[in-house]
């Protein structure tokens, strides 16, 4: 039996599953991660959800091909509506802008009833994601960024707890935006990234400065947001 090669990415959101997981897979595309996940540990399960038919079919057929149906339950659906109220304890969505994981969470939150944990790996805009985290009683325990075939990525785990844990409520907004757990690890990746943001902002901002109406409330913004970088990005 062929052993599925897990993408950096999805490699980093697997170690965040704990043993003998029971986890819904929330866009799983070709249900890469639950097989990975179920080939590794003889006690995992999970439901692969997909809102398209094609991955859906890609996914029946590679849980097939691992012989792993009576594990892995694929599932043609939109977002956590593949799933019955209390049927798993931890959610994984990966691979989609932060609004729309969200969107998924804040549309499903009665199928969150045993969720202990949620895994997310947002493309873009992770603090939609860390605040959905805050407003719902989900506490912030890990994060990760690494880079893969020239794209940056943030991985953010959360468990059912205290929301406020491990912000400072004095910073509590940069702290969304960059990341608790990333701003105090201040790795190279996550430099990288926020020195193309920073490059971007100047650029905006230089932009909005020359137009002939500028947009005072958007360019303090942008101002507050360069400061905040330029704070995480001192040595």
């Amino acid at each position: 039996m062929k052993v599925t090669q897990l993408s950096a990415r999805l490699a980093k959101v697997a170690e965040y599953l704990p043993e003998g997981a029971w986890f819904a897979d929330i866009g799983s595309d070709h249900a890469y991660l639950p097989c990975f996940v179920c080939l590794h540990d003889d006690n995992a399960r999970a439901v692969a959800g997909e809102v398209n038919k094609g991955p859906y079919q890609s996914a029946v057929q590679e849980v097939c091909s691992h012989e792993l149906t009576d594990r892995i339950d694929v599932r043609l659906g939109d977002g956590l509506k593949v799933l019955e109220a209390d049927e798993v304890q931890q959610i994984v969505i990966a691979g989609m802008g932060g609004p729309l994981i969200r969107d998924i969470l804040e549309q499903g939150k009665d199928k969150l009833g045993r969720v202990s944990r949620i895994i997310a790996q947002p493309n873009i805009d992770a603090r939609t994601v860390r605040k959905w985290f805050y407003d719902n009683q989900f506490c912030l325990v890990q994060e990760a960024i690494l880079e893969e075939n020239g794209h940056i990525y943030e991985v953010l785990v959360a468990e059912t707890g205290e929301p406020g844990k491990n912000y400072d409520d004095e910073i509590l907004q940069k702290q969304m935006w960059l990341g608790p757990f990333l701003v105090k690890e201040n790795n190279s990746v996550f430099k990288k990234k926020w020195q193309q943001e920073k490059n971007k902002k100047e650029k905006i901002l230089q932009q909005m400065s020359g137009s002939k109406q500028p947009d005072q409330l958007k360019m303090k913004q942008f101002q507050k947001e360069l400061e905040w970088i330029k704070e995480a990005l001192e040595p």
